[in-house]
C-alpha cells in the first residue's frame, strides 16, 4: 500500500484529503509546515508528496525544490487552490499540477499515474543491480 505525505497549512484540507486517499487505499502522513515536511522526510520515506504552495515559513516553492534536491525520484505533485502556477517555471521539477476541488478524480489519476511511473522507473534500476534505498542521517 503506498504511502501519502500531504503538506498542507489548512488543517480541514489536509482532513478531507486524507480521508479521501485512505478510502482509496492509501497511507496517508500529514504535515502543516515546511519543518514538518522535512523532519517527516528524514524520518520515513512516503512514496509521494501532495504539496501545496502556501506554507507557514518556506513556502511550497522551496518545498519542492529541496524535496526534489534530496530524494529526486520521489514523486511531488502540487495542489494548490490557485489557477496562476501553472506554467510557473519554479515548478518544473513537480510530477503533476492539481487546482484544488472537491473533484477528486484528476488529483487520484495524478497520483496513480506518479506512482506508477516511479514503479517502472524503479523496476528498471533494480534490475540494473541498483538499489534505490536512500538512507538520511
Amino acid at each position: 500500500m503506498p504511502s501519502i505525505l500531504i503538506v498542507d497549512s489548512q488543517p480541514c484540507v489536509r482532513k478531507l484529503l486524507s480521508e479521501e486517499l485512505i478510502c482509496e487505499g492509501y497511507r496517508v502522513a500529514t504535515a502543516d509546515d515546511a519543518e514538518s515536511a522535512r523532519g517527516y522526510l528524514r524520518s520515513s520515506r512516503p512514496d509521494l508528496v501532495l504539496l501545496d504552495l502556501y506554507l507557514d515559513g518556506l513556502d511550497g516553492f522551496g518545498v519542492l525544490h529541496d524535496t526534489k534536491g534530496q530524494y529526486p525520484d520521489l514523486p511531488v505533485i502540487i495542489a494548490t487552490a490557485h489557477h496562476s502556477f501553472v506554467d510557473d517555471p519554479r515548478l518544473f521539477q513537480a510530477d503533476g499540477y492539481v487546482i484544488k476541488s472537491f473533484d477528486f478524480m484528476e488529483l487520484k489519476q495524478k497520483i496513480a499515474n506518479a506512482l506508477s511511473r516511479k514503479a517502472s522507473h524503479q523496476g528498471k534500476v533494480e534490475a540494473k543491480g541498483y538499489s534505490l534505498q536512500v538512507s538520511v542521517a
